[in-house]
This record gives C-alpha cells, structure tokens and sequence, in this order.
C-alpha cells in the first residue's frame, strides 16, 4: 500500500498526485491509500477526505460511469471548469471576464445513448461501468429526464427484439413534443418481421419515432423540438444541445452579442438552435455540413410564423469555409464548431473582419486556439460564460462574444 497527496484535479476528473499517479474519484487535497499499478490508483482509500467531498446523490455512482464528479460539491465543479478554461485561455495569453457558471438541473438531460445487450432471460439496458464494457442497469438515474429513466424496458424490449447474441445495441433516446425519439445502432438488419415487431413495440410504449440503422423504421408522430417560435423536426440522431435550460443558456449569450445585428450567418447551424431564434429579429443565413439538418432548418422556417427571412446552405465549413467576399454582409456571426474548433473557418471570419462574433463551443482548448487567432487579427475577447450542460460530468461547454476593436 502506498500513500499520496491529491495536488489536482485532472482533465478527466482523476485526481492527480506527484509522479504523477492517478487516482480516480480523488479531490485536491486529500491523502489517499492504494495499490499503485501503471501510474494508477485504482481503488484508493479516502484517508483524510477534503471538505468538497458529498456523499453522491444518485444510488447507481459507485458503478455507473455516466458521471465523474458527483462526489464534489458543485460549486467546487463550477470553480474547476472556469479553471480549465482560463488555464486553456493563459496557454495563449489571454485573459478575460468570466462570467459565473451555469449549471443544468438534475434530470434534465433530454437525450441519452443506452447500451443493451441481450440475455438468458431477456436483455439488459443502462450504461457502461466505470471503465469496463459490463452494462449497469440505472432506474433511477438522477441526469436523465424521468421520461428517458423510464424507457429502460422499451430499450431492453428493442435489444430482444433486434440485437445479435453477441452483440451490443445502442439505443439514442431523445424526448421530444410528440414522445420518444429512438434511433438504434447495432442491431440486426431490418426486415419485414422486425418492422412490424417494432411499429408493435412503439404503439406499447408511445414512441414518436424509431430509426433503425440508417433508415427510419417507423413514424407515428412528427418527433418535434422547438426552436424559438419555430418547430422542427431533425434527422434521427442529429445533434441537439443536452438540456433545454443550458440551450436557453447558450442562447441567451449568443442573442446578446448579436445585439441589433441586422444579417446574421449561423456557421454550424445544426437544425437551427441559434439561427430560428435569432431570426425573430434579424435576417439569418445557416450553414450547416449535414444536408439532412439543413433541410429540416429550412423547413421548420417556412413553416413557422413571424420569422425574419431565413436561407440554409449545405455546406462543408472545414473543407470549404465561408470566404471574405461571402462573408462582408453580415453585421455579426454566430459559430458552433464541433470539438475540433473551427480552425479554417476562424481564419476566414478574421480575413473579412466580421465586427461580432458569437463562438460557443465545447472544447476549451480548440476554443483559446481559434480566439487567439481572432485576437491576432484584431479582434478582443470580451467575455465568456462557462455553461454546465453535462452536470457532473468532465465535460465544460461555453459562450463567448468576440469584438472587432483597432488596434
């Protein structure tokens, strides 16, 4: 048995002592007892536990490794994500205002990926064990909405239904309007029986709409999310912010940059979080790589009333970025890259000096990357709010407005 002191948390949420070694579910400063094995601590011995430290609220934390943190408190989480960012900001020199962070409610979460896998006695659903392939059953989840909880049967009942012997089905559940919205990944091949087994199965559970694979295998209602005045319906498995109050969070920041912007272009558009809102106010150009995205955006646009004119464009913004000469009539712009940052974009939007920006993102590092590349080109970083979508967990996303300044 060996004997450390926690000096930090890590990026992961292992806490880290000198070595390093790490230690899983460990806090800065606490003295912890274990084996240590390839630099880990695998199953350390709170010896002298720090004051952050609760008791985890949720009765699945020991097993289920959906969440990192629920054994900190939150305004430690809250404190250690603006940590990361700022240390992600000073890596190049920057500095800025940081807003207090906003942190999403228990069972708020609106989407969840559930693992099942068939049985002897007839399948099991939840999610993974810390570090282990092995399924952990979680009824009562605390991060998930209490509809998403309660669709574990139908999850098992779609892994009796379609899932190998061997194999392992995910399941991306999302509540919408209209009911549960399923899509299915890994199973068996759809055919006849197993379409006519599943329009079964969603009348049982008032499911909206299953996808199955690459191919909607059933609609009994339109899965609608609201975005603004306007309802849409995205493709099966296309990306929506996690909680409906950490989206009202983003948009919140992003609507007060924009300000009184007249023609604004959305760069990463997905389905329209940010450019159907906004375009209750001003004219909104959207760009998106997923053509199927784009199509549901322009149609949840016509269909809504009272919407500022609204124009989607399928296109791929890392190998074919918006250029100056596109890029000149827009007052301000709103961007929402994937965790790899928006690099080629970024460099564009500097080029044609658009004067405001919107960037949210969730992933600090690429974030301060491209926020130094504006900042170089003469743009000053005027604030940012850190927003806690994935309570407890390690994930941090944020909201950043971006001036252009002489300089």
């Amino acid at each position: 048995m060996e004997q450390v002191t926690i000096e930090r948390l890590g990026h992961q949420g292992d806490g880290i002592a000198p070595g390093p070694v790490f230690v899983p579910g460990a806090l800065p400063g606490e003295l912890v007892e274990g084996e240590i094995a390839d630099g880990v601590m695998a199953s350390p011995r709170i010896l002298t536990p720090s004051e952050m430290r609760v008791r985890a609220p949720c009765r699945h934390a020991k097993s289920c490794g959906g969440c990192q943190l629920q054994h900190a408190r939150d305004d430690f989480v809250e404190d250690w994500k603006t940590g990361v960012v700022r240390q992600a900001l000073a890596a190049h020199a920057l500095e800025t205002e940081i807003r207090r962070c906003l942190t999403s409610k228990p069972q708020s979460r609106r989407r969840a990926a559930f693992s099942a896998r068939r049985t002897k006695k007839g399948a099991l659903a939840g999610f993974h064990m810390k570090g282990s392939d092995v399924i952990v059953s979680v009824p009562d989840c605390l991060l998930v909405d209490p509809r998403l909880a309660a669709a574990l049967p139908l999850v098992e009942a779609l892994a009796v239904l379609g899932a190998s012997r061997k194999g392992e089905l995910s399941v991306l559940a999302t509540v919408s309007l209209t009911g549960l919205d399923i899509a299915v990944s890994g199973g068996k091949p759809l055919d006849a029986v197993l379409q006519s087994e599943l329009a079964e199965l969603a009348r049982a559970h008032d499911v909206a709409r299953i996808a199955w694979g690459d191919e909607v295998a059933l609609t009994r209602r339109p899965a609608i999310q609201r975005m603004g005045v306007a309802e849409v319906v995205p493709p099966p498995g296309a990306f929506l912010q996690a909680t409906p109050g950490g989206e009202a969070a983003l948009l919140d920041g992003v609507r007060e940059i924009v300000g009184d912007a007249a023609h604004v272009v959305d760069l990463f558009a997905g389905c329209g979080t940010f450019a159907l809102p906004l375009a209750e106010t001003a004219r909104v150009h959207a760009v998106e790589g997923d053509k199927a995205m784009t199509a549901a955006l322009d149609k949840g646009w016509r269909m809504a009333q009272g919407l500022r004119h609204v124009t989607a464009e399928a296109r791929d913004l890392f190998r074919n970025p918006l250029l100056p000469d596109e890029l000149a009539r827009f007052d301000a712009a709103v961007i929402d890259p994937p965790r790899a940052g928006a690099e080629a974009q970024v460099a564009e939007l500097a080029r044609a000096r658009v004067p405001r920006i919107a960037y949210v993102s969730c992933n600090p590092v690429t974030f301060a990357r491209d926020a130094a590349a504006l900042d170089y080109a003469g743009y000053t970083l005027d604030w940012l709010r850190v927003v806690d979508q994935f309570r407890w967990s390690t994930h941090i996303e944020l909201v950043a407005c971006l001036t252009l300044t002489d300089r």
